[in-house]
């Protein structure tokens, strides 16, 4: 039986000392690179905590989103040109590399995100962390000249450094680097750049003194937790709440493409377009009459606010909350204002999880948990990189329950994703013979 790539497991002397020596140069392209995109990464969550904070004590501020939507609008049709893509950009780089990350998308992106979230935008930060990622190992690939395969491998390493250093979680940002190019398929030949890239980020933004939000999971309670927890009847209740979030992740995906398609639609002028998106979350902000749906949603200077840590703690949040936070954040990701959707969708996840907890019966802290990573794993076809990154935020104790809801709503969802340049490999249908 023919095998394919049976040659790639001949090792000769010779294989050996050619391998060691690509990984070896591929290293000491990556590194470099990682300390670059850690201390970005760095920089860029400290100023996001400053500008939330100016929010938060002048929340007149606001009533500018409108205007300042225009500014960011501005620059962006202005010279930001390809890289308005986005994160897409990089994925339809790394499957064919061409015209390459341009180097204007990191300062741009920092800048957009950060007038986003100074003036009330509902919106992320993986995003800005991934693209900036991407345009710094791009402008490593342009001054070191690599070939289009080290490419490939370069904005690979440049996406896990950006995802790992921003949340925390660098094995998570290594396999999500790898797994969010094509829906169930993994390129293994880039692993070893990715792990080194997603650590050395992450050290390098810890070593700049950046804290991470800690979520902490008290079921069960009382005593030493066992090293994996597993009851029948709970992991029948965390299946069906798993159906539920790929269900709500499908929807968010679908709301996302679709008010992109509407605001270009009803606004020709891209710089426009943020201008009716900023009036749009005025009156949303209006119409529900508090403040916690503006912004990250990770913190807040009001102990009583709606926020993604208090999902864990709080039996009482109310039930639609996640629809809020849905719709805050499509309208303004959708009407192009800058930032990512993994971190609404943590809240979107946590909320759903609160509302679910109560009539099931289920550990609220425990749902939340898992609704903050199954909604992602939906929404991006990453189900083993939301595995993976639960256990790093969680710990091992409910690693069975946090798969199960990963992969159930990844199967749920569809196969929809809020990235349009994910690709997704051809269904085989057998056809019988005669």
């Amino acid at each position: 039986m023919a095998v394919e790539g049976m040659d790639t497991f001949q090792h000769t002397p010779a294989v050996w000392i050619a391998r060691t020596k690509g990984v070896l140069k591929e290293l000491a392209l990556v590194i470099p690179m990682a300390v670059a995109v850690g201390s970005a990464c760095a920089f860029f969550l400290w100023s996001l905590d400053a500008v939330t904070g100016i929010r938060f004590r002048h929340p007149w501020l606001l009533y500018l989103l409108p205007a300042a939507g225009f500014a960011v609008g501005w620059l962006y049709h202005w010279i930001g040109r390809s890289a308005e893509a986005g994160n897409n950009l990089i994925l339809d780089e790394i499957h064919r590399p061409g015209g390459g990350v341009p180097r204007r998308m990191a300062p741009l992106i920092l800048f957009g995100t950060l007038v986003t979230h100074l003036f009330g935008g509902s919106a992320g930060r993986e995003g800005t962390a991934v693209q900036m990622g991407g345009s710094i190992a791009s402008a490593c690939c342009r001054l070191f000249q690599v070939t289009p395969d080290s490419v490939r491998t370069m904005l690979m390493a440049g996406v896990a450094a950006g995802f790992g250093a921003v949340f925390g979680t660098p094995l998570a940002g290594a396999v999500f680097a790898m797994e969010v190019l094509t829906v169930g398929r993994l390129r293994y030949q880039s692993i070893l750049p990715c792990l080194a890239a997603a650590f050395v980020a992450d050290w390098t933004c810890d070593a700049w003194g950046i804290h991470h939000t800690h979520y902490a999971i008290g079921f069960p309670a009382g005593g030493t937790p066992p090293l994996v927890h597993f009851q029948p009847l709970l992991f029948l209740k965390i299946t069906l709440a798993a159906v539920v979030f790929g269900f709500a992740s499908w929807g968010f995906a679908a709301l996302s493409h679709g008010a992109v398609t509407l605001f270009k639609k009803l606004v020709p002028f891209a710089p426009l377009r943020p201008v009716l998106g900023g009036a749009l979350v005025i009156g949303l902000f209006l119409i529900s009459r508090t403040p916690d749906y503006l912004g990250l949603g990770v913190w807040s200077l009001d102990p009583n606010a709606i926020t993604i840590p208090s999902f864990f703690t709080s039996p009482e949040i109310h039930p639609w909350s996640w629809i809020w936070k849905t719709v805050f954040t499509v309208v303004t990701l959708g009407a192009g204002f800058k930032g990512g959707e993994v971190t609404p969708l943590f809240f979107i996840g946590a909320a759903l999880g609160n509302a679910l907890a109560g009539p099931l019966g289920a550990p609220t802290d425990l749902f939340a948990a898992v609704g903050f990573v199954a909604i992602f794993a939906g929404a991006t076809n990453t189900p083993l990189a939301c595995t993976i990154m639960g256990v790093e935020l969680f710990g091992p104790t409910h690693s069975i329950y946090l798969a199960a809801a990963c992969f159930i709503a990844f199967l749920a969802s569809g196969r929809s994703s809020i990235y349009s340049s994910q690709r997704r490999p051809p269904i085989k249908v057998a056809v019988p013979k005669g």
